[in-house]
């Protein structure tokens, strides 16, 4: 539910305080509040932060596993108990605008209006694969939610809002407190499939994290096709999860990760001894290349296929809209014979993360 490198998005902003309906009563609790705090005129002092904090967060960082310096895992573990969802299903984070940033990122000039706000950011639920004994982990044996994080240091374009979130939660750490919206939802799910139909999963940096979810779901419940996991990145270094896929392919002969890069010394340099080419999804997949490292023919008479990252990548158009001289997934998979009808649960069908 991403952009390559960016996280699901769906933000919103909503006041941290309750206000009453009528001017009195607001006015008196403007009153209440600079009798305690100071001017509203002014962003919120140390106090009123930790007051604010008190009030509003519901969640605590209980781990946070930085893979590179942009890149992290956050355990988060709320205050009440998790309710049941499905893999691949997605939940908004929220921190105040009045946390600081961090250094190196794009300034904001949060307007006084604002000041007492949390600004939230919705993102897929990953898994942490394997437990502590190095056995499979999926997301409903642990306590804790875990989200696969970019950090956003700066808008894509000039004239870009700053980040919002990343920012701010990338300044936090194991013990810091943050808010967690209590509705898990998405309709990006599994759906149904046959116990030895292949399930294809391909995706884009954090793309990846739903799909972790949902191959340690069909592992757990004895899924005996196929199960293949195809991500694509930058540098092999942000393949933040190489390490339980390569222990999980040991002990499941059915499940297999493919990590591809664009940008390595062999995609980028010819006359390097293993040059590859850059390894876009897209072209892996029409050359061949894909089902042939999947040692499965990958067709539509025996493959589900899943698609979340990079837009460009999924390759949806809207209606009316122009297509791309470079296509995405989305039109190669129907050339194929695959079809992206949401009532169809089958072989030869597409599920993608659509979220803009």
């Amino acid at each position: 539910m991403s952009a390559p490198d960016t996280p699901p998005t769906n933000d919103q902003s909503a006041t941290t305080k309750t206000s009453p309906s009528d001017g009195v009563g607001q006015t008196q609790v403007n009153a209440d509040q600079e009798a305690k705090f100071g001017p509203l005129d002014k962003p919120p002092n140390p106090e009123e932060q930790r007051q604010l904090r008190e009030r509003f967060y519901n969640s605590t960082i209980i781990e946070r596993i930085d893979v590179t310096d942009d890149l992290a895992k956050f355990r988060i573990r709320p205050d009440s108990p998790i309710p049941p969802f499905e893999p691949g299903q997605y939940v908004a984070l929220g921190l105040g605008n009045w946390e600081p940033r961090l250094v190196g990122t794009q300034p904001e000039d949060v307007p006084i209006n604002k000041a007492r706000k949390i600004v939230r950011r919705a993102y897929s639920i990953s898994c942490p694969m394997l437990d502590e004994k190095g056995c499979l982990a999926t997301q409903d044996s642990v306590d804790y939610l875990e989200f696969y994080i970019t950090l956003v240091r700066k808008g894509a374009t000039v004239v870009s809002k700053p980040p919002a979130l990343t920012p701010r939660l990338f300044g936090k750490i194991a013990g810091d407190r943050i808010v967690m919206e209590r509705k898990i939802t998405g309709k990006y799910k599994l759906g149904e499939y046959d116990p030895d139909d292949t399930m294809l999963f391909l995706g884009t940096g954090t793309g990846e994290a739903p799909h972790n979810a949902m191959a340690a779901k069909l592992l757990a419940t004895g899924h005996r096709g196929r199960i293949v996991i195809a991500t694509s990145v930058r540098y092999r270094h942000d393949c933040a999860y190489i390490n339980e896929h390569k222990v999980l392919m040991r002990q499941y002969a059915n499940y297999l990760y493919l990590p591809m890069t664009t940008r390595e010394p062999e995609n980028i340099q010819p006359d390097h001894p293993q040059f590859v080419g850059k390894q876009y999804l897209q072209t892996m997949f029409t050359s061949g290349r894909l089902a042939e490292l999947a040692e499965d023919p990958l067709a539509p008479s025996n493959t589900h296929v899943f698609l979340c990252g990079n837009p460009d990548m999924i390759g949806y158009i809207p209606p009316g809209a122009d297509a791309p001289e470079n296509p995405g997934m989305l039109p190669l998979l129907r050339a194929a014979g695959f079809s992206d009808d949401v009532h169809e649960h089958r072989a030869g069908t597409i599920r993608f993360e659509k979220y803009w």
